[in-house]
Formats: structure tokens, C-alpha cells, sequence
């Protein structure tokens, strides 16, 4: 059985090193009553509970690790308003009107984020609405992502993303490796660590119990229907609970059903040294987050005085030192006035991934909510999708659009996952190689 007792080490990020020591908190010891359990205190967890404390419904968050130990802490800091499957795609598959329906829901997703960073204060957490930048690589994937632009102006009515040149790309950025771009002026970024603890520790201000280190081992349900919790210190028992562990669901049986309805996907980050005056001044003029057009893309942006640049890295695992190498000269080629210049940190962790590339909420029997697989687009959609999760819980019926997913759907051949994988991987590496 997979249940942790201890805390696993917490990654030596920059997101770790700019926050500081977290504040201490005691794991679950007692047993207690709630109306609703959440497991999970990232930003889907600690987002339901906020809509729940807000209806004033008595609810508990458990987390078998510290605030930020998974993806809510390790991630890239990006708060966008997409999803990995275009508007125009979703169009041609479900309809204009659906994709109109899902539009709105990026978009709220970056409203999420704004109205919590507002309502507790989160100053600490820097975020930037500056938008992003997405930097085509060839001729062919800049004619997509301008079409894709323009479809999104005329069909969606929406006019915050525009087209630049390759000598605006290069201007901006700094780098030669692009030829055009289009700008999304409804995004943002934000330091992840300090957002989530910042969360954690206003819902605690406000009543709400977090039990840190209090890892779940397994859920039963008692004759009267509640669901009981099971920890090493305590049991909790609720009449709903909410299962927001995502791509780390399989740190305990309890949740282990859940990680099959996931291809956890290994990021990897790495952030330079400070960098010299005169650097600073020539890389990323407009402090936005940034993105290439590669099926195996990276991404960069400037914090703290730094280059952070990230990818996806599937032939590694997480705490593995694979792939940072790799990301360091994949830097280099795209900025080689990098080349020299020291990086002084290294993390990864695993994003939740999906079969239909979108995230999932719903109900698997009635007294259970989940919301997972966010795609590496996270902050923003995890902020609004564990407000819709709590009202789910409740009764609710939100419109979730093509998010809205009745019971479990495994993963076809989820034991294959990981050659899998690798396999489309290296693939994509291919083509990308290749110009495809």
C-alpha cells in the first residue's frame, strides 16, 4: 500500500529559494467531522475550500506533503488563458458555440486568479498581467498560429491576441531563433510558491483547517454513507469529499484510481545565475512569458534578474539530474549570449496530462468530486476549476463545457504510459528536428 508517514523532500527550486521557509504546521491529530474533505492543497484544493468557506460550509483540506510540494509549487509560474487544444480544433470537433462556451472559460480562469490575488492580499505572490508571447520556429507553424489568431478575432470576437514580426519576436525577446509571433495580452505571471502558500495561509486565517503531512490512506465509506479518511494520526469524516491530487494521485491508494485517468508527464526548469546589467537589458524587454511553437516546446521568462527556461522532458524522472543538460543547450541555442553564464538551479516535477488534452471534472459516485489534468495550463484553470469542484460537491450544476466529465474514464493501456510516451516523444523530437 502507498502511503507515505513523512513528508518527501521538498525540490530546491527558485520558486523555494525567493519564498523562504514555509510557516510550521501540525498533521491531522484527531478525528473530525466535516460537511466536505478535500484531498489535495494545490491550487484546486485550496480553491474549492475557499468557495466553500465563502457559503459558509464546514470543510478540511489534507495533503500528504507541505502546501506547494507538487505542481501548485514547481510549476513554470505561467497564468494563461488557453488550453493545450486550440479554439479552432475544438471548434472543427464540437462546434463554434462550444468553443465559445470554452473561451470563456480561459478567460475566467485568468479572472480566478486576479479576484483571489485581490480578495487575500497576495502581493508577495508578483503577479503580472503582461501577457504571452508565442514564438513560431518556422515559417509553416508562424502561418498557424497567425491563421489560429485570426480565427479567434473573427469568429470569437476576442482582440487580445496579435500577430508580430520576426524583428518584433527578435527585438523583444532577444533572440534570432523565431521568425514571428503572436501575442496574447490576457495572461500573465506569477510567482507559484508564494500564490499557493498565500492561499493556504488565508483560508487558515479564516478558519479553515489544513493538515499538512497527512497523507490519506485509504477511503471507506460507514453505514450512515459519509465518507471516512483514513490518516496516520486521525480520521475525517465527511459527507463529500473533493479529490484534487492530479498528477501526484498516486502517492496513496486512496487516490491511486485517479492517476489512471492521467499521463503524468515529467517538466523540468532551470534558472540561470543573476544576470549582467547589460544582458538583463537585451532578454525579454517586456517581462512576459514565452513559448515556442515546437510539438516538444520550451518556454522562458526573466525572474529575479534570471533566465528561466523549462520543457517538457519525457525520458526522465522526477529528482532525476536527465534533462537539464539538455535544457541548458536548448537554452543556448535560442540565446547564445547565455553561453557562460551559470545556472544555479534545477527542478522538475510531473504535469498532469490528459487522453483528450483538456482537464476533467466531475463526479466518480455521489459522494465524490474530482478535478484533474490540467495540461501544463494549471494556475489559471485550477483556480476556477476548484471553485466549480466545490459546487459540484454541493448540488451544483456549473456549466463546465467539454471540462465536465461523468465518472472515471482509465486511461486506455495506462500501464503502457510511460514507453508510450517516450515513444510519441521522441517522435515529436523528429519532426521538430526535422521542421515538420
Amino acid at each position: 500500500m502507498r502511503a507515505p508517514t513523512t513528508p518527501r523532500p521538498v525540490p530546491d527550486s527558485l520558486w523555494r529559494a525567493m519564498a523562504g521557509p514555509a510557516a510550521a504546521t501540525a498533521p491531522l491529530a484527531r478525528d473530525l467531522d466535516v460537511e466536505v474533505a478535500i484531498i489535495g492543497a494545490g491550487y484546486s484544493g485550496l480553491t474549492a475550500a475557499h468557495a466553500l468557506q465563502k457559503r459558509g460550509v464546514e470543510c478540511a483540506v489534507l495533503d500528504a506533503n507541505p502546501v506547494g510540494w507538487g505542481a501548485s509549487g514547481r510549476n513554470g509560474g505561467v497564468v494563461s488563458s488557453k488550453f493545450r487544444l486550440s479554439f479552432p480544433s475544438i471548434a472543427s470537433a464540437h462546434g463554434v458555440a462550444m468553443a465559445k462556451r470554452m473561451h470563456r472559460l480561459a478567460h475566467e480562469g485568468v479572472r480566478a486568479v486576479e479576484a483571489l490575488i485581490d480578495e487575500f492580499g497576495l502581493q508577495a505572490a508578483q503577479f503580472e498581467h503582461t501577457g504571452s508571447l508565442r514564438c513560431a520556429h518556422t515559417e509553416r507553424a508562424f502561418a498557424s498560429i497567425r491563421a489560429e489568431a485570426e480565427w479567434v478575432r473573427t469568429t470569437l470576437g476576442d482582440t487580445t491576441m496579435s500577430v508580430q514580426s520576426r524583428a518584433e519576436v527578435e527585438h523583444e525577446t532577444g533572440s534570432r531563433g523565431f521568425v514571428g509571433g503572436v501575442l496574447s495580452a490576457d495572461a500573465g505571471t506569477i510567482l507559484p510558491l508564494e500564490y499557493v502558500r498565500g492561499l493556504a495561509d488565508g483560508l487558515t486565517a479564516r478558519g479553515v483547517p489544513i493538515f499538512e503531512s497527512t497523507p490519506v490512506i485509504d477511503m471507506t465509506r460507514a453505514d450512515d454513507r459519509r465518507v471516512i479518511l483514513r490518516a496516520p494520526g486521525g480520521t475525517v469524516r465527511a459527507k463529500q469529499v473533493i479529490v484534487a491530487t492530479n498528477a501526484y494521485s498516486n502517492l496513496s491508494d486512496a487516490t491511486a484510481a485517479y492517476h489512471r485517468e492521467l499521463v503524468p508527464f515529467r517538466s523540468a526548469m532551470i534558472a540561470t545565475a543573476k544576470l549582467p546589467a547589460d544582458l538583463d537589458a537585451q532578454l525579454m524587454i517586456n517581462r512576459r512569458s514565452y513559448a515556442e511553437t515546437r510539438r516538444m516546446m520550451k518556454w522562458f521568462r526573466k525572474v529575479d534578474g534570471r533566465m528561466l527556461f523549462g520543457g517538457r522532458d519525457a525520458f526522465g524522472k522526477e529528482g532525476e539530474p536527465t534533462g537539464f543538460d539538455a535544457l541548458q543547450r536548448a537554452m543556448i541555442a535560442l540565446f547564445p549570449q547565455l553561453n557562460g553564464v551559470p545556472v544555479e538551479y534545477r527542478w522538475s516535477g510531473y504535469v498532469g496530462m490528459t487522453f483528450n488534452a483538456l482537464p476533467h471534472v466531475g463526479r466518480s459516485d455521489d459522494a465524490t468530486t474530482f478535478c484533474l489534468g490540467y495540461n501544463g495550463a494549471g494556475i489559471s484553470m485550477a483556480s476556477l476549476v476548484g471553485q466549480h469542484a466545490a459546487a459540484l460537491a454541493l448540488g451544483d450544476k456549473p456549466d463546465l463545457a467539454l471540462l465536465a466529465q461523468d465518472g472515471l474514464r482509465p486511461v486506455p493501456f495506462h500501464a503502457l504510459r510511460a514507453p508510450g510516451v517516450r515513444l510519441v516523444a521522441a517522435w515529436y523530437q523528429f519532426l521538430d528536428a526535422v521542421g515538420a
